[in-house]
């Protein structure tokens, strides 16, 4: 399922989900023009748990190497397609959160979220080598949050039925509960497989969604509409 808008209409500008978005397209700009030193770059500012997992193992913690990537990885994507969905998904959910939490408290509420998704995968897998870089795990904390405040809010979602493809208006508690459970099922048949060279980081995912939910009720949002 994919949304496509929601019939839930802000009170205010999302002037901080547009400039967010704004953030991480410009910094994808700048990683595709790195050329043959993006491998470097990606590696420097994506999370490498193993990595982390070493400097804390012989006391080598360094704001820059240990601590950063945690931050830095929120605004790094590995290609247009992952940069485009994840805009899309903050584009149509953010814009109700940041009304909700009011600008301040969305920046540390996003923050928090991308930063919990991050400790989870880190937690998961701490021996892992594989960078991870995107914005999907903070964005997670914006779907819980939305599936909290706006259960009942109606959203445009294109539904494979069959070998077709029919437009629905569907809740989004429907629409970001398929999701979630669907992060939860896909982390937990990854790790009764074999260990690949690459792939999603579910359980920032699920991180990200369930700090989100918590977090958004935490912050004790100004006003709720459905």
């Amino acid at each position: 399922m994919i949304p496509l808008r929601d019939r839930n209409p802000s009170g205010s500008f999302p002037a901080i989900t547009l400039l967010l978005i704004l953030a991480n397209v410009f910094v994808f700009i700048y990683e595709i023009q790195l050329g043959p030193a993006l491998s470097s770059f990606l590696v420097r500012h994506a999370l490498v748990p193993a990595a982390v997992t070493g400097s804390l193992r012989y006391g080598s913690v360094s704001l820059s190497d240990t601590v950063a990537p945690f931050f830095t990885s929120m605004f790094l994507h590995g290609g247009w397609l992952h940069l485009i969905m994840n805009m899309w998904f903050l584009w149509i959910f953010g814009d109700n959160v940041e009304d909700a939490l009011g600008k301040i408290r969305y920046v540390l509420f996003y923050t928090l979220c991308g930063l919990a998704a991050a400790l989870t995968h880190f937690a998961i897998q701490p021996g892992s080598t594989l960078p991870v870089l995107g914005a999907s795990g903070a964005i997670a904390g914006v779907l819980g949050a939305y599936a909290v405040l706006f259960p009942g809010a109606r959203v445009v979602t294109l539904v494979p039925v069959f070998f077709f493809l029919q437009v629905m208006d569907l809740p989004a508690l429907l629409i970001l509960g398929y999701w979630f459970v669907l992060q939860i099922l896909s982390g937990s048949l990854e790790g009764l497989g074999p260990a690949s060279g690459g792939g999603v980081a579910w359980w920032a995912h699920i991180g990200g969604f369930l700090a989100g939910a918590v977090l958004v009720l935490v912050m004790r949002p100004r006003k709720v509409t459905v």
